[in-house]
């Protein structure tokens, strides 16, 4: 299966400036020197995902293709804003995730036609894009699987460099770490990411995104464990530079380590204060 790529200005704060929307279309059989290219003709049904703004340029790869099917990674504004405008241009079947149409509708402005959930399979040509549950960056994320054994559009579940924001009330921790376990399990080929370039290398960088939050939870549980109780408090203890415009960012994902560590007993957490848990300390 054929990606196309085009980077879309949006107003985001982190990682900044910019959202990929992706085009996925058949590609041909292959061809004698094993080589599958994209179709000519511009008949051919493509996908149309996270169209996160309205640019020149999208709008002629809209053009130059039958869009058939609209769809989103997760309903954060960054990532949504041209859904209404290419679906009303395109008449293109629009898919939400099912139990969270309100929250598509309220995000898009956008009535779906359809719903997927994890599993669901969405036939192009010969070749299908497969739908996989991906929570933890926000309760609706999904990732997309484009032909069998192929890339996977991964949307905020992972960036080549940096790191992804997974901050409460919206970023679920625990999740989001067995995303990234079962990414790096499947072990696509390729990740296409809704920020930054694609990731040539997936399970280096899912290793990487996992090491960095070990250690940022590390340095969480040390901060409870010796005293810190406040939010506050442990921020200081956990974060070794300065926040200035992003402070409310790390303040966020703090609370999602504490929400982490509270379900798995090592600290008491009351959305306030933060106490040693009864596992704070011990062996996994």
């Amino acid at each position: 299966m054929d990606l196309v790529s085009r980077s879309l200005p949006v107003a985001t704060r982190a990682p900044g400036g910019e959202t990929n929307a992706y085009l996925l279309r058949a590609t041909t059989p292959a061809t004698p020197d094993g080589e599958c290219r994209p179709r000519d003709s511009g008949a051919d049904p493509a996908v149309l995902v996270d169209p996160a703004a309205r640019t020149d340029d999208l709008d002629r790869l809209v053009r130059e293709h039958a869009v058939d099917h609209i769809l989103v990674t997760h309903t954060h504004p960054d990532h949504v804003g041209a859904v209404d405008a290419y679906a009303a241009e395109t008449g293109a079947t629009v898919w939400a995730r099912y139990g969270r149409t309100d929250r598509f509708r309220e995000a898009t402005g956008c009535e779906p036609d359809r719903t997927f959930a994890p599993g669901t399979t969405i036939p192009l040509e010969d070749e299908r894009v497969r739908i996989l549950d991906a929570p933890g960056h926000a309760p609706d994320h999904v990732a997309l699987e484009a032909g069998r054994g192929g890339p996977i559009v991964c949307g905020d579940c992972a960036v080549r460099e940096g790191s992804v924001v997974v901050g409460a009330p919206e970023g679920d921790m625990r999740a989001y770490v067995t995303t990234l376990r079962r990414l790096w399990a499947i072990d696509p080929p390729a990740l296409y990411p809704g920020h930054g370039p694609e990731i040539d290398q997936p399970r280096e960088t899912l290793e990487r995104l996992l090491s960095h939050r070990a250690e940022r939870e590390a340095r969480v549980l040390e901060a409870v464990s010796g005293g810190a109780e406040t939010l506050d408090e442990i921020l200081e203890s956990a974060y070794e530079k300065d926040l200035s415009g992003v402070r409310d960012l790390a303040r966020a994902t703090v609370v999602a380590h504490l929400e982490k560590l509270a379900v798995e007993g090592h600290v008491g957490w009351d959305g306030e204060r933060a106490t040693p848990g009864p596992t704070a300390g011990a062996d996994d």
